[in-house]
């Protein structure tokens, strides 16, 4: 029995709705915000805050019934604005207010894909499929129900220093009409569109049919959330919309192929096997409309066969348009989210930088997580200095102060100018023999002669355990020398392997791993590909057993200190038990080691690195 929440609703709930308690405010409305230190203040008295419900119409008909849909929104603004104050909003949008339904996982236990060929039918799967039941559904509102308090972790200390908070629930959930399509361009007309209100550019009503206007707000917006609340102020702030003056996306997706995909192999978020779109679509699904046909059309168009990238997955590319983002952005990833995979954080953080978007991170240590959860004050303060700054307009300073934010190993916390290191270089590693048990990693010197050496996939034994294994046949192993100094990996790491395999279809998984002087591994990243899209993610080329191919896998971003004393590891294998699609055991793959190359960007203390 699978856990009822999808993969992207882990991290929302970690903290209890009720709030955090605000400073004391005076018990007389105040007549604005006051700032101390380039900081808003907690001067309004939340438990006074003004509450209503109402619908914003959004240009879109996405369930096809002949009418704009409609976005619930909940507003809840300090008490100061019946008397004339305008304030500025933070807003979270979300299809997960409402909760979520019992879905059933696609089943991962099947062979892989083979591209057609006279005598060769298509891959058929095998086993059950995997079921989400209702059990573990989140504490919060039910689909459809009025009058009930949407609330936050946040909603207190906002309200105090004079934000007002919307709530929006995303089309095809909760009261909002529309239909569902994870990540599909209604979801953000939806979420658009309630900015497009708070602008006076788009109309509302409230549940009488009545005109409602936000003539209390600035108009000046900042979207923030974790996850898919995360990812819809992603999606927003690539249509360019004014109004938008910053987003604080958290453990966010900047590509929905790189959620479900990795290089053209099917590959679930970790924990959620079997996950996909469609599931997806199915469980924030909450509004009682019909909408079989626009998840049967996601269901067919995400294609799990090939893995391969398409116009279905082009228009869920928010890399696409970041040319339109105006907005700044303050970003926060887990370094151990396998959820919400590192490189969604580094690519958006990259193409934003490119594009000269004001931005900043925070790199933390856990996995899909608020920061709120893990270093509550100092997160606190900088979240109140970007909103005072980017949405009161304070001249604070904040735009100017080092760029990362990065937790190390041992709990503490590192600011660096940027990130990636600038001062990190790519080194050639070359994997030496004996990798069913642990043969070596040395600096690349060239080809010394052909040596090959040979695994067996078996897709039932973890990942983990076949790095920590001393020998195995399911796995090659490489690790270099002992470090003499501390070694830090900032960056992408690439496996550039030779490989020949004696099937037609086949995963290919690389992991870094540090090996400890007690003999202890512990992950530091890993990446995934299928060989048969080596050429291109959109187009799947058939490999030909016997023949020797140069597969690249790029893995996950890191930035992690390798500490003196301990090895840097490859490690390489076939299927991956709680990421890719689990074929029958036995395909065998060869690695050609003179050809092969690990690639990392490393930094170290001294100007040379001898592994």
């Amino acid at each position: 029995m699978w856990r009822v929440r999808t993969a992207l609703l882990a991290a929302v709930f970690v903290l209890p709705l009720t709030g955090f308690a605000a400073t004391a405010a005076p018990q007389s409305v105040p007549s604005g915000p006051v700032f101390t230190n380039g900081a808003a203040q907690p001067v309004f008295d939340p438990s006074k805050a003004i509450r209503e419900n109402l619908f914003v119409t959004a240009p879109v008909d996405s369930d096809h019934d002949g009418r704009d849909d409609r976005v619930h929104v909940q507003v809840v603004r300090p008490k100061a604005t019946e008397q004339g104050l305008q304030v500025p909003v933070v807003y979270r949008a979300s299809p997960y207010f409402a909760g979520g339904n019992d879905v059933d996982n696609h089943n991962v236990d099947r062979e892989l894909h083979v591209p057609d060929r006279p005598g060769h039918p298509r891959s058929h799967g095998v086993g059950r499929p995997s079921r989400r039941g209702a059990d573990e559904r989140p504490a919060i509102a039910s689909a459809g129900a009025a009058a009930t308090d949407i609330t936050w972790a946040y909603e207190q200390y906002l309200l105090a220093r004079g934000y007002a908070v919307v709530y929006a629930e995303s089309l095809g959930s909760g009261q909002s009409t529309g239909c569902p399509t994870t990540g599909g361009r209604n979801e953000t007309i939806g979420a658009k569109s309630v900015i497009d209100w708070l602008n006076s550019r788009a109309p509302a009503h409230d549940a009488q049919g009545d005109p409602v206007s936000a003539d209390w707000t600035t108009g000046e917006v900042g979207m923030m959330g974790v996850s898919y609340n995360g990812t819809l102020p992603n999606a927003v702030a690539t249509t360019g919309i004014e109004g938008l003056e910053t987003i604080v996306p958290i453990g966010a997706i900047s590509n929905w192929y790189d959620y479900y995909r990795a290089d053209g192999a099917v590959v679930a978020p970790d924990g959620y096997q079997g996950e996909d779109a469609d599931v997806l679509a199915k469980f924030v699904h909450t509004n009682g409309l019909s909408c079989k046909d626009v998840i049967r059309r996601l269901a067919a168009e995400q294609d799990r066969r090939t893995g391969d990238y398409s116009r279905f997955w082009d228009k869920r590319n928010y890399l696409d348009d970041v040319e339109n983002v105006r907005a700044s952005v303050l970003m926060v990833h887990g370094l151990n989210d396998w959820n919400v995979k590192t490189n969604q954080a580094a690519q958006w953080y990259e193409a934003l930088r490119q594009n000269g978007v004001e931005h900043k991170i925070w790199w933390h240590r856990s996995g899909h997580r608020d920061p709120i959860s893990l270093r509550r004050d100092a997160w606190l303060r900088t979240l109140n200095r970007w909103f005072t700054h980017y949405l009161y307009g304070v001249d604070n300073g904040v735009e100017e102060e080092p760029r990362a934010t990065i937790q190390r190993e041992d709990g503490s916390w590192v600011r660096k100018p940027e990130w990636p290191a600038p001062g990190a270089r790519e080194v050639a590693l070359q994997p030496k023999p004996g990798g069913d048990q642990r043969g070596g990693l040395g600096l690349s010197r060239g080809r010394n002669g052909k040596a090959v050496e040979m695994l067996r996939d078996d897709a039932s034994k973890l990942a983990e355990e076949l790095a920590a294994a001393p020998s195995s046949p399911h796995r090659l192993a490489y690790f270099t020398e002992p470090t003499k100094q501390p070694l830090r990996v900032s960056g992408t790491a690439y496996a550039h392997l030779a490989l020949t395999f004696d099937r037609r279809a086949a995963n290919v998984t690389a992991m870094l791993v540090d090996l400890a002087p007690d003999g202890t591994t512990a992950p530091i990243t890993r990446g995934w590909t299928d060989p048969q899209n080596r050429h291109s993610i959109d187009r799947t080329s058939p490999i030909r057993p016997g023949k020797e191919y140069r597969i690249e896998v790029p893995m996950m971003p890191a930035d992690y200190v390798l500490a003196t004393g301990h090895r840097l590891g490859l490690v390489v294998l076939s299927s991956d038990h709680d990421f890719t699609l689990r074929p029958s055991p036995g395909t065998g793959l060869w690695l050609d080691l003179s050809s092969s190359r690990l690639r990392v960007p490393v930094v170290t203390t001294t100007q040379r690195w001898r592994p």
